[in-house]
């Protein structure tokens, strides 16, 4: 499912133009994006949460040249469903 798609999904349920539910759709993006770029988490309940993970620094290898390269302690976004989402998503998952 697409950004377009949920857009239209909302539109169509809510009888809400598609023009102000993609409005709608965008700014809760930025927010999201802005509060992880300003290192607060947010935390949807029933949903999930939208948290900063710290990677520790490490010594990886650049198997071209052959040599040791650090790489630097940095954070990274992720998402960690609910309980309530993940049962929802395991009792509905057909086997393919």
């Amino acid at each position: 499912m697409t950004k377009a798609d949920i857009v239209a999904e909302i539109a169509e349920k809510t009888g809400l133009e598609k023009v102000d539910v993609q409005t709608t759709v965008e700014a809760f993006m930025d927010e999201v994006k802005s509060s992880l770029e300003s290192g607060e988490n947010v935390y949807l309940r029933g949903f999930g949460s939208f948290i900063i993970k710290e990677r520790a620094e490490k010594t990886g290898r650049n198997i071209s040249k052959n040599t040791t390269i650090i790489i630097p302690a940095h954070n990274i976004p992720s998402f960690k469903p609910a309980k309530v989402f993940m049962d929802g998503v395991k009792s509905n998952v057909s086997v393919k």
